[in-house]
């Protein structure tokens, strides 16, 4: 019998430290006013010192096996979606599956940026359906706080920092991971960027800031980048309801990356879809990339606002520029 990948537990994490817009007027000339109405955030969190990334992503993790009931043992595969990795090598993944307790099933990471969740979900549902794997973690987990230039207004009130995750179990039942369409263009690059320190401590580009771990601050045209993203993703959630017969009044929840609530709104109102059907975690979280999108998800599962049977749309859109969207018949109680 063909196999379904569900989602069997949901975890989420974050940081006890809160960062909000009115500490931000300390620090750069901005104020909580102009960054509420231009992106929707009130406040962000942020890693301690002490933590990693793969702290957050454990956290989430054992979030996730205690709400689906199993532990370490019973997972079979292990993948971190990330854009701020412990390090270069070994992958975060295999950090976290040491600090779970785990060892010996297969963890890695993906780079997807901000589409990082979504391009984990379509990855995994295609290898749990082919039989490779019975239960596996994915996890989205970043510190984007620590490749921000703190001085730059137009990019540090935007990020923050935090960890989701789900497991997915491969059933016999239907539901679901129904399917998934991915998109990339890297001629947009140049729109969104953090350079390596090596080449951003080159003397062509001696303005750029470098952290210690030797990666340049995050760069962004924010005009082009809105525009781009309203577009893309209209885009490709006309092409993933299309591939699979359903149409926009089919969906029951739209589960959107927290980049910008005025992105938010203008994809949900192309799906004709009320904001009462959208999960909506930006103004507590910012724009945590890759855990985003699997945070509103456990703000919607922990509100007690998701229905078995329920269509819910996830959908990414970041630097690169990649984007994408999964569909899942919802099949918790």
């Amino acid at each position: 019998m063909a196999q379904h990948v569900h989602i069997a537990g949901v975890g989420g994490y974050l940081p006890e430290r809160v960062l909000t817009n009115k500490e931000l007027e300390s620090l750069v000339d901005t104020t909580d006013a102009w960054i509420h109405e231009r992106t929707g955030i009130r406040q962000r969190h942020v890693i301690a010192p002490e933590q990693q990334t793969s702290d957050l992503a454990a956290a989430a993790a054992e979030r996730a096996l205690a709400d689906a009931g199993i532990g370490i043992d019973d997972i079979d595969a292990l993948v971190v979606a990330t854009t701020t990795p412990d390090m270069i090598f070994p992958s975060t993944a295999s950090i976290v599956q040491y600090k779970l307790g785990g060892s010996g099933f297969p963890a890695w990471d993906i780079q997807a940026v901000c589409s990082g969740f979504v391009y984990g979900l379509a990855q995994l549902d295609g290898m749990m359906r082919a039989g490779m794997f019975r239960r596996v973690l994915l996890i989205g987990a970043e510190s984007m706080s620590r490749i921000l230039d703190w001085s730059d207004r137009s990019t540090c009130v935007l990020f923050g920092d935090g960890a989701g995750a789900v497991v997915l179990e491969a059933r016999d039942q239907e539901g679901g991971v129904i399917g998934s369409v991915l998109r990339a263009d890297g001629a947009h690059r140049h729109l969104l960027m953090a350079e390596h320190g090596e080449r951003s401590n080159s003397p062509d580009k001696p303005h750029l800031h470098v952290d210690a771990a030797g990666v340049a601050a995050i760069e962004m045209r924010g005009n082009e980048v809105f525009r781009m993203a309203v577009t893309m993703l209209g885009r490709v959630v006309d092409e993933v309801l299309e591939a699979h017969g359903l149409a926009q009044a089919d969906i029951d929840w739209l589960v959107p990356h927290q980049a910008n609530a005025r992105i938010i709104t203008a994809t949900a109102r192309k799906l004709g879809l009320s904001m009462d059907h959208v999960a909506l975690t930006v103004a507590q979280h910012a724009n945590t990339s890759a855990a985003s999108v699997p945070l509103a998800l456990d703000a919607l599962y922990r509100e007690g606002r998701l229905e078995a049977g329920q269509l819910l749309l996830l959908e990414a859109f970041g630097a690169g520029f990649v984007w994408g969207a999964n569909l899942v018949r919802w099949s918790r109680p």
